[in-house]
């Protein structure tokens, strides 16, 4: 059998949820597409179409503290901070680079060339930052000065990926579109493990535009659907879905950039088309509000 394994929708366990929502506690508001979300600290950081700053709110009363000025920012799909090395890392996708935000001082920019059309990034348990090459469907691990260590080469129909999350086990899971909208589970080796998805769709067999993807401390991944305005709960394995129902006024509208600071039980929700961060508090993991 290939190493890429698309479930059949008889292999997938379904989760009736209707009876449970998760809880809003917070939104900010906006009018321009949020295409990333991260906080540290006491600092919530996000970033919106084509602008040239980043945003800091406070994560206590969530109201907006000051902006982060990138100069030359292009269209940024993904913000990471990293506590370690004190710093900010927002992808340029225009522009092909990683740049660098510095957290304390003069708040310094640095910037480094990547692969063609970096969209998501996060930082690994080596406290690199790994940087997804959406046109080249490839893996990229940088130190925090921009030095490249490994190049993994995506495998078994991996086009256009998104958001990477490393998992405990070294392996990854990355959602993509392209002729399947998948989230997989990916070795070491750019293989695919195990994938859920399929061409795209609105029942729980299937997602369209899976974009954000965050995982909780039992590694249960919640995923974006964005053209289907929810959220998806998976389990590690790959084999069991459900939907947060989240309530908020109007819906999800578009959701694609997610963050899930653990340290809090806090979820943050960034909308495409909605243009809020949404903010939902008391999650300590992604079942609990299914039960």
């Amino acid at each position: 059998m290939h190493h890429s394994q698309l479930l059949h929708p008889a292999m997938v366990r379904f989760v009736d949820t209707t009876s449970s929502t998760s809880t809003v506690t917070h939104v900010i508001p906006g009018s321009e597409l949020v295409t990333g979300v991260t906080s540290l600290g006491d600092d919530v950081f996000v970033v919106r179409n084509r602008s040239q700053e980043i945003e800091v709110y406070d994560a206590v009363t969530f109201t907006l503290q000051r902006r982060l000025s990138v100069p030359g920012l292009g269209y940024s799909n993904g913000l990471a901070a990293c506590a370690s090395n004190r710093c900010l890392y927002a992808s340029d996708s225009i522009n092909d680079l990683v740049r660098r935000v510095e957290l304390s001082g003069r708040n310094a920019v640095k910037k480094w060339s990547v692969g063609r059309q970096p969209t998501g990034l996060t930082v690994n348990s080596a406290k690199n930052v790994l940087v997804v090459i959406s046109s080249e469907d490839k893996l990229q691990e940088f130190t925090t000065h921009g030095a490249l260590l490994q190049t993994i080469q995506l495998r078994s129909g991996i086009e256009y990926p998104w958001p990477v999350v490393e998992l405990s086990n070294g392996q990854f899971m990355i959602s993509h579109i392209g002729m399947h909208h998948r989230v997989c589970l990916v070795d070491i080796n750019g293989a695919v493990v195990q994938s859920y998805g399929g061409t795209p769709g609105s029942d729980l067999t299937k997602m369209t535009w899976p974009m954000g993807l965050v995982v909780d401390k039992n590694e249960n991944i919640l995923v974006a659907d964005r053209l289907n305005n929810r959220l998806l709960v998976l389990d590690r394995s790959l084999t069991s879905a459900r939907k947060m129902p989240v309530t908020v006024e109007g819906g999800l509208k578009g959701p694609c950039s997610l963050w899930y600071d653990k340290s809090r039980g806090r979820l943050y929700i960034g909308e495409w088309d909605g243009g809020r961060v949404i903010i939902i508090d008391h999650l300590k993991d992604f079942t609990a509000s299914l039960v």
